[in-house]
C-alpha cells in the first residue's frame, strides 16, 4: 500500500512541476508575442521613415541635378527627359 501512495505522490510532484512549466511557457509566450507585436509596428515605423527619407533624397538629387551643381548639362537634360516621360505615364495612367 505504501508503494502506491508514493507512486501516486511522485505522480503528484511530476503533475505540479507540469504545471509549474506550463504556467511560466504560456506566460513567457504571450510576453514573446507582444514582443513581436511591438518589434513589428517599429519595422513598419522604420520602413516607413526609410521611405520618406529615399524620397527626399532623391527629390534632393534631382534638384541638384536640374541646379546643374558640377554635373554636366547633358546629364541634367537627361534627368528633365526622364522626369517628363515620368510624368506622361502618370498622365496616361489618370486618363484610363
Amino acid at each position: 500500500m505504501s508503494k502506491i501512495i508514493e507512486v501516486a505522490n511522485l505522480l503528484e510532484d511530476k503533475l505540479e512541476k507540469m504545471l509549474e512549466s506550463f504556467t511560466f511557457l504560456k506566460d513567457e509566450n504571450e510576453y514573446l508575442n507582444r514582443r513581436i507585436a511591438v518589434l513589428e509596428s517599429n519595422l513598419t515605423e522604420k520602413t516607413l521613415q526609410l521611405d520618406e527619407k529615399e524620397k527626399s533624397f532623391k527629390l534632393l538629387k534631382i534638384a541638384k541635378t536640374i541646379e546643374g551643381s558640377k554635373e554636366s548639362t547633358r546629364e541634367t537634360k537627361l534627368k528633365i527627359n526622364a522626369l517628363i516621360r515620368e510624368i506622361d505615364l502618370c498622365i496616361v495612367q489618370l486618363s484610363e
